[in-house]
Order: C-alpha cells, then sequence, then structure tokens
C-alpha cells in the first residue's frame, strides 16, 4: 500500500463528513461506504457516530452487514466512534429488539451510559498512543465499556469508566474526536491503517 491508504467512513448514518475531513487532514484518501461494493475498494473503514440501532438495521438493509463482519474477521482496519463503537463490540449489556453488531473487539458496551442527549459534554482524555496531550473528546449520548476480554487493551478512562480501546486492526472511542477539529485519533487510525498495507 502507498502512505496515502484509502479510507472509507460508513455512510449510513451519522456525522460523515466530519469523519471524510478528519480522514483527509491525516492524509488519507477519505470516500463515503454504502455497499458492498464500494467496502471491497477500501483499507480501512471508520464507523461513524449515530443511533446503533438503526445503524445495524440499515447495514441488513444495505446488505452491508455481513460483508462487514467478514471484513473486520480477516483484519481490515476499522475505526468506531460512539454507536460504532458499540457496532464493533462483541456484546451489548442491554440490546435494542434486533440489534446486531459487526463485532471485532472483545469488549462488553452499555447504550447511553453517560446519560441522554441533554447530558452531552466535552472532556479532555488522555488516549494511549496519541501524542501531545489530550484529545478533546465530545460525548453525546455515548456508550461505555462495562469489561474487556484478554485480547483488547484499554486506552483510556474518563470518570472511572473506559472510554476508548483497542484490538488488534480494530480501534473504538465513546467520544467523537472529528467534531472537536483535533485529528490525532484519525491520525492513529491512519497509522494502524498504514501498516497493515
Amino acid at each position: 500500500m502507498t502512505d496515502t491508504p484509502v479510507i472509507g467512513v460508513l455512510a449510513l448514518q451519522g456525522d460523515v463528513r466530519e469523519h471524510l475531513i478528519a480522514l483527509a487532514s491525516a492524509d488519507a484518501v477519505a470516500r463515503p461506504v454504502r455497499r458492498p461494493e464500494e467496502l471491497a475498494g477500501v483499507d480501512g473503514l471508520v464507523i461513524p457516530g449515530g443511533e446503533s440501532t438503526t445503524m445495524s438495521k440499515l447495514a441488513v438493509l444495505f446488505g452491508m452487514l455481513e460483508p462487514l463482519r467478514e471484513r473486520v474477521a480477516a483484519g481490515m482496519p476499522v475505526y468506531g466512534t460512539c454507536a460504532g463503537m458499540i457496532l464493533l463490540a462483541d456484546k451489548i449489556l442491554d440490546p435494542r429488539s434486533g440489534q446486531e453488531t459487526v463485532g471485532g473487539i472483545d469488549m462488553i458496551v452499555r447504550r447511553n451510559a453517560f446519560g441522554r442527549q441533554n447530558e452531552s459534554f466535552e472532556a479532555a482524555v488522555e488516549v494511549d498512543g496519541v501524542p501531545g496531550g489530550p484529545v478533546e473528546g465530545v460525548f453525546i449520548r455515548a456508550p461505555w465499556v462495562e469489561s474487556v476480554g484478554a485480547r483488547a487493551e484499554v486506552l483510556a478512562v474518563h470518570g472511572g469508566h473506559i472510554v476508548a480501546v483497542r484490538q488488534g486492526n480494530a480501534l473504538a472511542t465513546s467520544f467523537h474526536p472529528e467534531l472537536t477539529g483535533d485529528h490525532r485519533v484519525h491520525a492513529l487510525f491512519t497509522d494502524m491503517v498504514r501498516t497493515v498495507g
């Protein structure tokens, strides 16, 4: 792979545009992905925030859920923020009826753990592997990680709760770094994609 990997943003719901901008600033070629043939053309994928139940149903509707599971299981680098973190969890503590996940990280997540929309907040979060001081994270109806398995590495904790994890080529954060103009987490992910190539 070249130094300029092609990274998709799952464009079923959520703040797709902000992720595309953040990835471009990290020297990736960024493009929206809605269909399996578009997924086949990327080196890595970001799963943005949104509403996790709706996203899982849309992934089924668009024929994306099984191709996503296959690519993630085969080692494609993937980064999930907020609802994307929930989709990357092997288990959801309190799933909605019919809610499915892509899986890929040995963790149990709790949906909306930090409260409702009106309880959204910003916080400085120290993230292992991201140099230059704390990352400003935006928490919007954010999940947290209840527990991780032996293969998952905790990268950040906020308020006593796990808010960033990595397992192999999969990365997930409870918060939205793409909403702050601080693109260092996207730079970390872009480097992960380069390393795989």
